[in-house]
């Protein structure tokens, strides 16, 4: 079996570019360690490596994301086939599966990426030290990134049991074999680590780049506040969550954050975030597919090709499809849903398509961060804040939609009346299983063409996925899940 995690002196070479804006390097099988870091251009293409490995196809360039949709409720499953993930979708995947091995490596992989960068910079006289400061924040964002979403996928939720087994906390840069046993941090030592490292990158990451691809596809000081928002209402900590959204949300309506010349603001068309490469004012952060030489996701990984194209999802009757905010000419976002020849339910958002599907991946649009800012603010008694930042998020899709007294003049409905806006705006972009298990809620059974999958309670096995395969025999102090 690979050894997954020490995929090694590879992340040693110089990539290509995340983005066409970027340097653009001439890849190359191998770069002696010492020439590696040794000129501003080639520490550059280190920089841009960390986005690549993001990119990957298995983790936020496609996969990952469909991973986290098959394994909620929203969706239906149309292909049997392993390939497809029909495991996946069944919640029956096994330590040995490709997909849970796949998802650790890319994980683990761009964390190594981070944490070699890190430590070539650390007193490096080949860039100024302020440009290194920033190089090296944007690696612990996306270090960070990365053991967020490792720790949801492979260990209980934090409200559960953040005590309980987390992941192997590896910061030191692994370049060779023999360094693979290390036992594994508790949950709650991984977020410290998670949010320390974001804590460091907004204090050193730029306000902005130099374009609108740059600004969407490298990790900038808001991107690292948004994360947060994130981290933070998984946590149940809903005092930072407000405290991280305060420094990128207006007091008052129409919300936004401006700094310098850059602005983050809901777009007034709905439909123009979506089908292609969206760089305006909601994106915080997306996996662009820029270089259509080099950056082309393979179609089953692609998020069109599962959502529309084949398409292996279809949206359930029984789930958020019913809504009537899909289900009306009046909420824009209910141009993103269609009825295929088969008389099944799809989703638009990500609309090439054919080969190939090379649509941006929204990772943190500013919607989330409002919805994320406006439950807190719900669960912290300030009803009126809450309701003003979800009408913001419903009514820049239907500006006529009035909620009825009764969804918002309580906390408790106005909680489940903003849980609900969720589900509507952020359908299909990996967010529904996460708040699955933040909220320690089982995972409902769920109808496909190619079957029923069961309920998963809290309490089962394959409510979390196991540790893999691949780490599980070249790590002698790794503890498997129960």
């Amino acid at each position: 079996m690979k050894k997954y995690i020490l995929i090694s002196w590879f992340l040693l070479t110089a990539m290509t570019a995340c983005n066409d804006d970027l340097l653009d390097t001439v890849p190359e099988t191998s770069i002696p360690e010492e020439i590696a870091y040794n000129t501003p251009g080639k520490i550059l293409a280190q920089v841009n490596n960390l986005y690549k490995q993001l990119q990957n196809q298995s983790f936020y360039g496609g996969r990952f994301i469909i991973f986290n949709e098959q394994r909620g409720d929203e969706f239906g499953q149309n292909d049997g086939n392993a390939a497809t993930g029909s495991a996946v979708w069944n919640q029956n995947v096994a330590s040995t599966n490709d997909f849970v091995n796949n998802v650790w490596s890319a994980g683990y992989t761009a964390i190594n990426a981070s944490n070699i960068l890190i430590s070539k910079l650390n007193g490096t006289t080949v860039v100024s030290d302020a440009l290194a400061k920033n190089y090296i924040a944007e690696a612990k964002f996306v270090r960070a990134l990365s053991y967020f979403s490792l720790i949801q996928t492979y260990s209980k939720p934090y409200n559960l049991d953040k005590n309980g087994l987390g992941l192997p906390l590896r910061l030191l840069p692994v370049t060779s074999s023999g360094n693979n046993d290390l036992a594994r941090s508790t949950i709650e030592q991984i977020y410290v680590q998670i949010l320390k490292d974001l804590d460091e990158a907004e204090m050193d990451l730029p306000i902005e780049y130099s374009s609108p691809l740059l600004n969407v596809s490298r990790a900038k000081k808001c991107t690292a506040i948004a994360l947060k928002t994130r981290v933070y209402l998984v946590q149940a900590n809903y005092q930072k969550v407000i405290a991280e959204s305060q420094k990128i949300v207006s007091p008052i309506a129409p919300f936004q954050y401006a700094q310098g010349t850059l602005t983050h603001k809901l777009e007034s068309n709905f439909g123009t975030i979506f089908g292609g490469s969206y760089t305006g004012s909601e994106a915080i952060f997306s996996i662009p597919f820029a270089n259509s030489t080099t950056e082309t996701p393979s179609s089953q990984f692609a998020l069109a090709f599962n959502y529309l194209a084949q398409p292996i999802l279809f949206l359930t009757t029984d789930g958020i499809a019913s809504n009537p905010a899909l289900n009306s000419s009046s909420d824009a976002r209910s141009s993103l849903i269609s009825t295929n020849a088969a008389k099944q339910k799809v989703l638009r958002k990500f609309s090439i398509t054919t080969a190939p599907f090379r649509d941006y991946v929204p990772v943190i649009r500013y919607a989330e961060v409002l919805l994320n800012y406006a439950e807190a603010a719900a669960n912290a008694n300030d009803l009126a804040a809450a309701t003003s930042l979800l009408k913001a998020v419903r009514n820049r899709s239907d500006a006529t939609y009035v909620f009825p007294d009764a969804d918002i003049n309580s906390k408790d409905a106005l909680i489940n009346t903003i849980l609900t806006e969720r589900r509507i705006e952020l359908l299909g972009e990996g967010f529904k299983l996460m708040d699955l298990q933040r909220k320690l809620q089982t995972l409902p059974a769920k109808k496909g063409s190619i079957g029923t999958a069961p309920l998963v309670l809290i309490s089962s096995s394959n409510y979390i996925w196991p540790i893999p395969s691949g780490e599980v025999s070249t790590n002698k102090l790794i503890v498997p899940n129960l």
